[in-house]
């Protein structure tokens, strides 16, 4: 498709392809680490994502928004290497119908829809989306000679957190740095996301408020709990680099669309994330917990805008009236 035609079909948005330049290492990455099969699976939901969103769109005689390729990387970046096609195509589908469609659109949802598909399939399909995992390709070529690594046999070892979760080993930190443990698609190398999101802070497309505000409420209190002797939470340096928290702090939780508009309400939502995120990963069955608690703090996105806002013209109505009764 030459750019003529492709302008004729797709809303530009020059945010979106600076997420998506910011997103190509990972990509890349994943693919040494797991294989090409992981580049097909983001082939295959990228056409699924964007054959959804165009049959509502043409409905309206609208174009197709560039944040549509975003929703599919970050969607598939969250999968892990092993997920059934079709299982990866419902949940797109799912996830721009209700998370992006049902709202009005580009602009009017709530919820992240890459975040609202992984959320979906997570809860209907556990199996190939908690117990089947695959290794990391530890040597050169690694993936890139490969359709697939080999899958890893003690569920319990499959990835960081369900390692610590079940035997309270907890993984080399370089080996989080680097990327080369087992994990979700693109969520495994600390290094690549730090790296990204240090580059979409730069271009001002993704607020340094809200990242700060996740680790903050993150490390603040698991290291509180930590330091008190809760078993179930390891170090806060360790909690940050695994699982799939960097990956939701930079890409989902920075979500312009779905966090709040305020400065002061994004420290509040960010901090937010960052407790919750420790309340479920400690206390709950699921051994991550980002993706719910970015989805909750979406929730209140609106709540805290609101709550921002009226305190704003609470304190401004009240110096006016010291002003008048001086």
């Amino acid at each position: 498709m030459s750019l003529e035609n492709f302008s004729k079909h797709f809303i530009k948005q020059k945010m979106m392809r600076t997420v998506i330049i910011s997103l190509i290492p990972i990509v890349f990455a994943s693919i040494y680490f797991f294989g090409w099969r992981t580049l097909i699976l983001l082939g295959i939901v990228t056409m699924a994502g964007v054959a959804t969103e165009w049959s509502f769109e043409k409905n309206y005689n609208k174009k197709v928004s560039e944040a549509i390729f975003v929703s599919c990387i970050l969607y598939t970046m969250t999968l892990p290497p092993t997920t059934p096609y079709w299982i990866a195509v419902v949940g797109i589908i799912f996830g721009i119908l209700f998370g992006k469609e049902v709202f009005g659109g580009f602009g009017k949802n709530v919820f992240n829809p890459a975040l609202v598909a992984r959320a979906f399939v997570y809860v209907c399909f556990p199996t190939p989306l908690t117990i089947e995992w695959s290794k990391a390709s530890l040597k050169f070529p690694g993936g890139f000679s490969n359709y697939i690594t080999e899958g890893v046999e003690t569920v319990s070892q499959a990835t960081p957190m369900l390692l610590f979760r079940d035997t309270g080993k907890m993984t080399s930190l370089i080996d989080l740095l680097i990327g080369n443990v087992s994990g979700s698609i693109g969520e495994t190398s600390a290094i690549l996301i730090i790296l990204a999101g240090i580059y979409l802070i730069y271009k001002k497309v993704a607020s340094w408020q809200i990242m700060s505000g996740v680790l903050i409420g993150f490390t603040g209190l698991s290291g509180i709990l930590y330091l008190l002797g809760n078993s179930q939470i390891p170090n806060p340096i360790f909690g940050v680099l695994a699982g799939g928290l960097l990956f939701g702090t930079v890409f989902m939780a920075t979500d312009p669309i779905s966090a709040p508009k305020t400065k002061e309400g994004k420290w509040i939502y960010g901090i937010l994330i960052g407790v919750v995120t420790v309340i479920i990963r400690g206390y709950a069955l699921f051994a991550g917990g980002m993706m719910f608690a970015i989805l909750i703090g979406n929730t209140f996105a609106p709540i805290i805008d609101e709550g921002v806002n009226s305190y704003k013209r609470y304190k401004k109505d009240k110096a006016k009236e010291k002003e008048v009764a001086i």
